[in-house]
């Protein structure tokens, strides 16, 4: 079986591309990171951080060019995919990618919209308002 789940935050602004028929793929870089500790002999064991590459595709990716930005926490449930290529040196380079099959917003949503909304923004703040989990 080939599962990954990650609760980080995402890195930087997403990157979404959009190819054939209105189809839109995206990809975050998702900071997970391992809290320090001290052991019991007083060894102090460091913070740790690792960077995933996440790509997901479709409605995920359109949920992710509306609602994703920079600092958010997410929940992401995937699969782990590994590549490779060559560089321009001719170096094998490899690259490791988590491909998302599910995906949970845990950054709070603010406690207050501005008053001068229009009624389409408002039946998409309406929608979303109070869920934890969007409908994918």
């Amino acid at each position: 079986m080939n599962k990954v789940m990650l609760i980080g935050n995402v890195g930087k602004e997403p990157d979404i591309r959009y190819y054939e028929a209105d189809q839109a793929v995206a990809q975050i870089v998702l900071a997970t990171t391992e809290r320090g500790y001290t052991l019991s002999n007083g060894t102090k064991v460091p913070e740790h951080t690792d960077w995933h590459n996440v790509i997901l595709w479709k409605n995920l990716a359109k949920v992710v060019e509306k609602y994703v930005h920079k600092g958010d926490k997410l929940y992401i449930e995937g699969r782990i995919r590994y590549k490779s290529y060559d560089d321009q040196q001719g170096k094998r380079k490899y690259v490791t990618e988590i491909w998302a099959d599910n995906m949970e917003m845990l950054t709070p949503k603010p406690a207050s919209a501005p008053a001068a909304e229009s009624s389409s923004q408002e039946g998409v703040s309406n929608a979303t308002a109070g869920k934890d989990k969007l409908p994918f």
